[in-house]
């Protein structure tokens, strides 16, 4: 599964997808009804390829966490984030048996079965991983603009 392009951004609902880098921030799509925003610098925006989660061992990659869902779910939807907060911990538990009850919170928790089940719903669960981080570095690569050469003034 590949997070590189997903962001949460704060105070907004829902993920985005980063489309394009602007002079003073950028310009993302919403996974959940399409619509773009342009969103400064200043604003308060995490990559979800960057987010981990506490064990007692050290940190996991919320990647890795979104494809242990993933496999025991099948691709498939994931226990609602609406639930309680037993039933939520006690979910997590079989996804992660060994993250750190005191630093990882239900709302944690909550945000992160929200965020699978969205990237779920628009087909965004896939084992591709390594393909489309090869298309994304191409990409990312084809969006880097190269400054034109001046011409040199004829001289006569």
């Amino acid at each position: 599964m590949n997070l590189e392009k997903i962001l949460a951004i704060s105070g907004k609902p829902g993920l985005y997808v980063l489309k394009v880098q602007t002079r003073t921030g950028f310009v993302a799509e919403s996974l959940t009804d399409g619509k773009k925003i342009t969103v400064n610098l200043k604003s308060n925006v995490s990559l979800l390829s960057e987010i981990s989660i506490y064990t007692y061992e050290g940190e996991k990659p919320l990647a890795e966490i979104m494809q242990r869902i993933a496999d025991k779910e099948k691709k498939g939807e994931a226990l609602s984030h609406k639930e309680d907060n037993v039933k939520l911990t006690a979910y997590f538990k079989e996804i992660l048996p060994d993250y750190d009850e005191e630093r990882v919170y239900p709302s944690d928790i909550k945000k992160v079965l929200n965020w699978y089940n969205m990237l779920q719903a628009k087909g965004l669960v896939t084992d591709e991983a390594p393909a489309v981080a090869a298309d994304v570095e191409e990409t990312l690569a084809a969006e880097v603009k190269v400054p034109a050469k001046k011409a040199k003034a004829k001289t006569e």
